[in-house]
């Protein structure tokens, strides 16, 4: 098993459905082990557009660097992925940031991804969910922070004013007190 980190963004129609559903299906390409909260960016470059709902995903993963890109651009493609120009607007946008401690060159993929150091709304949520993440030469990317300090990001709140992670707090004191419930009623 590999390790490996993948960055979610989405700025086109339902973008925390975008999101959503890609880290469900990035379980067909590994085993998620852990997903950032989610971040909203202003677009880098490219034409005008909306902003940026971003996250990273960390999976454990047999497939090959080749194979797992394969994976994610279908992951895409079912999300009405389209690819008219560099930086457009996308619905979903997985790119392979880190794969182990391999580095990978080839047409078409890159990793480590070439520009990762360079953009806080990557660095902040790899950082939250790995965060002692490094460079195949062992550069830990924690210091690449400093460089990049002058971005916005920010921490993401739904539409209903809960954040993302809200619905599992609730879920979970839901099920406390039905179990607490259910032990008094047996007591009696």
């Amino acid at each position: 098993m590999t390790r490996a980190a993948i960055a979610l963004g989405s700025n086109l129609g339902d973008r925390l459905g975008h999101l959503e559903a890609a880290n469900e299906a990035l379980e067909s390409v590994g085993r998620v082990v852990a997903t950032s909260p989610i971040y909203e960016t202003a677009p880098i470059g490219g034409p005008e557009q909306g902003s940026y709902l971003n996250a990273v995903t960390v999976i454990d993963t047999e497939l090959a660097p080749r194979a797992l890109l394969d994976g994610l651009l279908d992951i895409e493609r079912s999300r009405d992925r389209e690819r008219t120009e560099q930086w457009a607007p996308r619905t979903l946008d997985l790119d392979l940031l880190l794969y182990g401690q391999e580095t990978v060159d080839e047409p078409g993929l890159t990793v480590p991804h070439p520009r990762m150091v360079e953009r806080r709304f990557v660095l902040d949520p790899l950082l939250d969910v790995w965060p002692d993440a490094a460079l195949p030469d062992g550069t830990a990317l924690q210091g690449f922070r400093e460089g990049v300090a002058d971005q916005t990001v920010e921490r993401f709140i739904d539409e209903s004013g809960f954040k993302p992670w809200t619905a599992l707090a609730v879920f979970l004191i839901f099920n406390i007190a039905a179990v607490i419930i259910w032990r008094i009623i047996l007591l009696f």
